[in-house]
């Protein structure tokens, strides 16, 4: 064993340039692999750890404001509790910092008890004053523990802490936050009557009899208005709002990176073993066992793939943790830290053991052949180039031709780079989708442009204003399944048809038909396994039951797919006061100013229908850059792979080359043959490429976001168009370096 590790040493040391060459290959597989795990592994884990660090309670309830003493007393009755705490929210507050502000923003007054939020910097609230404020906030406005913040027109309070709620996404997706002690809230108020609550934070002793304590609570809420119970579960729902469809797609991107990697590997170093052959059969002739070649050729692949995949791990951890991190922020989610170490270890390890085994087997397979037909060079000279039929076409053709004469490994060559190219085309079509999910109100279905807070006996006048074409009243509110207390579920309703303002596609079943129907999104569907014809039972907040033949199945984004459309009767019958909003279509052309301006003349809050993120345009700038960055990385593994690829098919037609820049051809000759060469591998690499993404890749990643909405994540031709610009670029730059290494050498060396 020593001596087989001894003499891969001395191979090595030997061929330094291949070496580093296929280090190279080696370090972007690693990186490749290594941003996919550190971007997926935070993002899938990122809830339950920082659940677990701001010790998030097992349910949160709201309600309208209530006396504290109150609200104790119908929460200690509850079964099976560990503990509780109340506190007051107040909402629409202006802040201001320096040169910024917010005029949403929401104030905590924190009792005592447990507070479901951790502290990341500095301390908690105490009595003593001071405001703890969230991380994306500080982060946004660029404050810290000891700078100042206004809340309404109060004195500057000092900040005394930041802190990460993953109850909620962080601002700037939603509102701002800031903690107050309740002592300080009311030294600054001068307030001492009793106290008023909100907010009750629930924690159980056992998490598993969360249906009982809920339907408990639900029996005990008499009296309670306006009362939302949420669980955990539910909260990760509210979390995946912003970012759920993203989280889902990019825990497969490892997977896909593996297997490109894989092939990849494989690929380098079957060409590896292939430039060897003469050197296996002289290692044969003089009496080594097909065991010892094989030995030396994994011992030599572990002492280039050991440092290589070493650096090539850790530098895509710090490419990756960087935007992973930032997008982790938003979500109000910590890092993983420490933890991410044991998937980067498994990228190590595999990124070590691919190229480790991929060297063995085709030194053990070669060392099997004749020792003559070894030194002969038999599976590199075994192809004719037939070089008379080439002289009609050109350099380029003839390049063609020296590529094509190796089909197994043109073949492996092609697997490889379609599958990367494919990758990419992927990570562009995401991209595209994601900024359409993002800004365009119509990937959700919605056929209205504005909302309007006025009551549905308003529609007659808001349908005579200039630029409306159509009004519709919409309701919408919360509800938990009957059975499983813990599915939250949005009841949207619509006078008469709802097709005309929110028309999601209709995936299975029929439209709604009745009162007495629902249609439900496809996510509600998986989540209660409900199918057409299934009964819908659904407790609303008012205490009342509501149960529902389902009728269709749509595929709606909105809510995770977490909704039913129901009729107007059903829904108003179930919640009477339910909160009531108008859609308001426009008609083509109108000015959509012009139109908020008249609608808010009539007294309405205007808001103007946008993507899935709502305002959330740093929440996609961040998914973007993280897509962005894998499809970068993966790009350049493509150009190793065509690098590697034609530095071996000018190696075996050195001779053939050294004649062609001996009767005169000089580097632009020999770059028009190897872009030949290039092309032969490149074109059917990219349409293999694009079937892949369009048949394969893309409808199986769709159907991971099939419980939150139908994604169209084919490529259009502006996606194949730069993925093709970067192939050109791709293959010119190979080509240049190539035969710069090439030019460099005297031509008598390829004539010998």
């Amino acid at each position: 064993m020593s001596g087989a590790a001894r003499e891969a040493w001395a191979n090595v040391r030997a061929r330094r340039g291949r070496a580093v060459l296929s280090g190279l290959g080696i370090l972007l597989v690693a990186t490749m692999l290594a941003v996919a795990a550190t971007v997926s592994y935070g993002l899938e884990t990122g809830f339950d750890r920082s659940a677990a660090e701001a010790d998030l309670p097992d349910v949160l309830v709201s309600f309208d404001s209530q006396s504290a003493s109150s609200v104790r007393e119908r929460i200690a009755a509850l079964p099976d509790l560990e503990a509780f705490s109340l506190r007051e929210q107040l909402t629409s507050v202006p802040f201001r910092a320096g040169r910024e502000s917010a005029d949403n923003g929401v104030v905590e007054v924190v009792g005592p008890g447990r507070r479901g939020y951790a502290i990341v910097a500095g301390h908690d609230v105490s009595r003593r004053g001071g405001v703890v404020i969230e991380e994306g906030l500080a982060t946004d406005w660029g404050l810290g523990v000891g700078d100042r913040i206004r809340v309404y027109d109060s004195p500057p309070l000092p900040i005394v802490g930041l802190a990460r709620a993953p109850s909620n996404v962080a601002y700037p997706l939603a509102a701002p936050h800031i903690y107050v002690s309740l002592a300080a809230y009311r030294a600054a108020t001068r307030q001492h009557s009793a106290r008023q609550v909100n907010i009750a934070q629930i924690w159980l002793k056992d998490p598993s009899q969360l249906d009982a304590v809920l339907v408990q609570a639900r029996m005990s809420s008499y009296g309670l208005s306006g009362l939302s119970l949420i669980t955990r579960s539910g909260v990760r729902v509210v979390v995946d709002q912003a970012a759920g469809i993203v989280i889902a797609l990019l825990a497969a991107l490892s997977l896909i990176a593996l297997l490109t990697a894989a092939t990849m590997l494989t690929a380098a170093a079957r060409a590896e073993i292939q430039r060897r052959l003469h050197a296996i059969g002289i290692w044969r002739a003089i009496g080594a066992s097909r065991g010892h070649v094989a030995r030396v050729a994994a011992f030599e692949a572990l002492l280039v793939a050991v440092p290589a995949a070493a650096f090539g791990v850790g530098a895509g951890a710090l490419l990756a943790t960087g935007p992973s991190d930032r997008l982790l922020g938003l979500l109000n989610q910590d890092g993983p830290g420490s933890a991410l170490l044991a998937p980067l270890l498994g990228c190590f390890a595999l990124t070590v053991a691919i190229p480790a085994l991929a060297a063995a087997w085709p030194a053990w397979r070669a060392a099997g052949g004749p020792p003559l037909a070894l030194l002969r060079g038999a599976e590199i000279g075994g192809g004719r180039a037939r070089w008379g039929t080439a002289g009609g076409g050109g350099l380029l053709r003839l390049g063609a031709r020296l590529a094509t004469t190796r089909r197994v490994r043109l073949v492996a060559t092609l697997a490889s780079l379609a599958i990367c190219t494919s990758f990419v085309l992927l990570m562009l079509a995401l991209a595209s989708e994601l900024n359409t999910l993002a800004n365009d109100p119509t990937a959700l279905g919605r056929r209205y442009q504005l909302s309007a807070s006025l009551p549905a006996s308003a529609a007659p006048r808001v349908r005579a204003l200039p630029g409306v074409s159509a009004v519709g009243p919409r309701w919408e509110v919360s509800a938990v399944d009957a059975y499983s207390l813990g599915e939250i579920t949005y009841v949207i309703g619509f006078r008469g048809d709802h097709t005309q303002f929110e028309d999601p596609p209709l995936v299975e079943g029929s439209r709604l038909g009745g009162a007495r129907q629902a249609e439900v999104g496809r996510g509600l569907a998986q989540i209660l396994g409900l199918r057409v014809g299934s009964t819908l039972a659904l407790a609303t907040a008012s205490g009342r039951e509501l149960r529902l033949r389902v009728s269709g199945i749509v595929s709606a984004l909105e809510h995770d797919g977490r909704v039913a459309y129901v009729s107007e009767r059903a829904l108003l019958g179930a919640e009477p006061d339910a909160p009531e909003k108008l859609a308001v279509i426009l008609k083509p052309g109108a000015d959509t100013k012009t139109v908020t301006a008249e609608l808010q003349r009539l007294g309405a809050d205007v808001t103007a229908s946008t993507g899935v993120a709502g305002g959330g345009k740093t929440l996609v700038d961040a998914l973007r850059g993280l897509l962005l960055t894998i499809a970068a990385v993966d790009g350049l593994v493509c150009l190793y792979m065509l690098t590697q690829a034609l530095a071996l098919t000018a190696a075996e037609r050195r001779s053939a080359i050294a004649v062609l820049r001996a009767c005169g051809a000089g580097a632009g000759s020999i770059r028009v043959l190897l872009a030949g060469a290039a092309l032969a591998v490149l074109v059917p690499a990219a349409v293999v490429a694009v079937v892949l993404e369009r048949l394969v890749l893309g409808p199986a990643v769709s159907r991971l976001a099939q419980g939150y909405a139908t994604l169209a994540l084919g490529a259009d031709a502006a996606e194949i168009a730069v993925l093709l610009l970067g192939l050109a670029l791709i293959g010119t730059v190979a080509v240049w370096w190539v035969v710069r290494r090439l030019t460099s050498r005297p031509i008598a060396g390829g004539l010998g």
